[in-house]
């Protein structure tokens, strides 16, 4: 039996309304005045239910034995543990190694609302909520990947059929196939947008000035066509356009295609006359330059890259405080070696804003020397100002790594829960047509159900 606290409030050892509950096996022993603290809650109404009353009590417990008095249920000992801490606490905290999502269908069968919850607990189920919304996400989009003969029309399936080619590589062999095409178009077009800025492997115009050599131009070409077909295929499979469009990294595929043709239609439609103006002569290379994009591209098919960027987001706060203190200490380091340079004849230091420059290489330990301090006190402060920088900016390096790792490995966990519930699925449902059934109808509740302690496990 579980030793419980006595609340101070409580003056006398009253027996009316105490009750004694058992928990898959645990007897524990409830004073009715305490029970009444909350009185819609289930271990309440059982204090306040009469003995005679066998149909009301048989809808608040599993079983009752009314030689002991003693109400039976089949629920988890170790969160009735927890949630008993409400009646002499007034809080309740989830205590570790117990699922969450659980816990909380244990507090809807005991009703005790959610508020109670401490905080820390909150933010925690708030949390596991998230990662099992991604893990349904991921099932459902499993399952709609292997059901593309249950589409209506054949149009239908022709468009999931084409999306799954061009956004699953995992799904076939041939989707695969374009995926590493896809892959080697953004290296060769990187290499071929750098290659062709070398003045050896350039050739002259009739005017006599270096442009790409017609091979670097065909390469470019083949890959912009290959870009621009798979970017129109994905548009037209896409099952949400509006979504397809505003996605960032679609974004991106656009900005990498949309120069070469604003390139191509300057050259082709210009006039000789516009094409020498000054002003469309810099547009052009601005577009050139926006090639860059393309390298972007990579991200798409590399889930390290997509973990990075989201670790980065993740740790915008880490990053801020990084360039406050590089902010501040560039601004107090450079005053400082430009007063303390003045008094040497050759100075580099001009003004305040010129020493910026220095204390920006100082501080970041690049040092290109094109500036420098000559005075002894310069060098002081210079050696204090790349040891600040030095610190500054190992500071947020361990948040930033940790951020990076926990995502990776939740992303891991994540793709092998869904991986496995899919399996399951299947296996008890006979089949994954009747499988889709399940999740249409349910929207996701048996994922989430079935799912959530092997999460918590695995976490």
């Amino acid at each position: 039996m579980w030793a419980v606290p006595k609340p101070k409030y409580r003056n006398a050892l009253s027996e009316e309304g105490d009750i004694t509950v058992n928990i898959g096996g645990v007897r524990v022993v409830l004073f009715g005045d305490d029970l009444k603290r909350y009185p819609e809650s289930r271990l309440a109404e059982l204090s306040n239910c009469s003995a005679h009353n066998p149909e009301l009590i048989s809808t608040l417990c599993d079983d009752f034995d009314p030689g002991r008095n003693e109400f039976y249920f089949d629920r988890d000992p170790d969160s009735f543990k927890c949630i008993i801490d409400v009646y002499y606490f007034d809080e309740i905290h989830i205590k570790s190694g117990i699922c969450p999502i659980c816990f909380i269908k244990e507090m809807e069968f005991w009703k005790i609302d959610q508020s109670v919850l401490d905080e820390c607990c909150k933010s925690y189920l708030s949390e596991k909520e998230e990662e099992l919304k991604e893990i349904a996400n991921k099932v459902k989009a499993i399952l709609e990947d292997l059901d593309v003969d249950q589409c209506i029309t054949r149009t239908q399936r022709c468009q999931k059929y084409l999306w799954r080619l061009m956004e699953k590589p995992d799904s076939s062999l041939a989707a695969r196939i374009i995926a590493i095409a896809s892959f080697l178009s953004i290296l060769v077009s990187a290499v071929v947008m750098c290659v062709s800025t070398i003045p050896e492997l350039q050739v002259k115009n009739a005017e006599g000035k270096l442009v790409e050599h017609p091979t670097m131009e065909a390469i470019e070409t083949v890959c912009m066509l290959w870009f621009t077909t798979e970017f129109v295929l994905r548009l037209a499979s896409s099952p949400n356009k509006v979504r397809f469009a505003l996605s960032i990294m679609n974004i991106i595929d656009f900005m990498a295609i949309m120069p070469f043709y604003v390139v191509l239609s300057l050259t082709l439609l210009g006039t000789t006359s516009m094409m020498e103006l000054v002003n469309v002569q810099q547009a052009v290379q601005a577009l050139r330059i926006m090639r860059i994009a393309r390298i972007f591209k990579l991200a798409r098919h590399s889930s390290g890259l997509q973990t990075l960027t989201y670790a980065l987001k993740r740790s915008l706060k880490e990053l801020g405080l990084l360039l406050m203190y590089m902010g501040v200490g560039i601004f107090v380091f450079s005053a400082l070696a430009y007063t303390m340079e003045q008094s040497h004849p050759e100075t580099l230091f001009r003004s305040i804003p010129q020493s910026f420059w220095w204390a920006i290489i100082t501080m970041t330990t690049v040092g290109y020397g094109d500036i420098y301090p000559k005075t002894t006190l310069g060098k002081c402060n210079a050696a204090v100002s790349f040891l600040c920088g030095v610190i500054a900016i190992a500071l947020p390096i361990h948040p930033i790594i940790n951020n990076f790792v926990v995502f990776y490995n939740k992303q891991k966990v994540l793709e092998t829960a869904a991986k496995h519930e899919v399996e399951l699925m299947e296996l008890k449902s006979g089949g994954q047509a009747h499988t889709k059934q399940i999740v249409e109808k349910e929207k996701c509740h048996c994922i989430v159900r079935t799912t959530q302690q092997r999460t918590a496990a695995w976490h």
